[in-house]
């Protein structure tokens, strides 16, 4: 790997998603988006449904959305553990408006804490995904 570069993995439960050398990589962790660049700190961070920019030069070469996971960084590599991603391009927004009215109607019909706190994620995740898909 080139030393100015940055090793970025992308894993989901399904399959290794991205795995290349990359100029910067833009996270959207739980407490703000964070940038990694080569000989970036060490850090771990839980991650919040958004995008994650992938650069090439000064340019986005590729946005991925991820419903959440937890990210390692390490100064040659940002490993991202991710609950469920997708490429941005392939998100249908209708299908998006659609699950966030379902766990809308979800949160209403909850009688207890554990279903409302499953319907709060879905609300969290579909709103990311139209927030990314406009």
């Amino acid at each position: 790997m080139p030393e100015n570069k940055v090793e970025f993995e992308l894993v989901s439960p399904e399959k290794l998603l991205v795995s290349k050398d990359t100029d910067m990589v833009v996270v959207p962790g739980e407490e703000g988006d964070f940038g990694v660049l080569p000989r970036h700190a060490p850090m771990i961070s839980t991650v919040r449904p958004g995008v994650i920019s992938i650069y090439e030069g000064k340019t986005v070469s590729e946005r991925i959305f991820i419903a959440g996971g937890v990210a390692e960084v390490t100064p040659t590599r940002c490993t991202v553990l991710a609950e469920q991603a997708q490429p941005v391009s392939e998100i249908d927004p209708a299908a998006a408006r659609q699950s966030l009215q379902d766990a809308q109607e979800d949160l209403a019909a909850a009688k207890t804490d554990v279903e409302r706190k499953v319907a709060e994620r879905q609300i969290a995740v579909s709103t990311a995904m139209i927030r990314a898909s406009a």
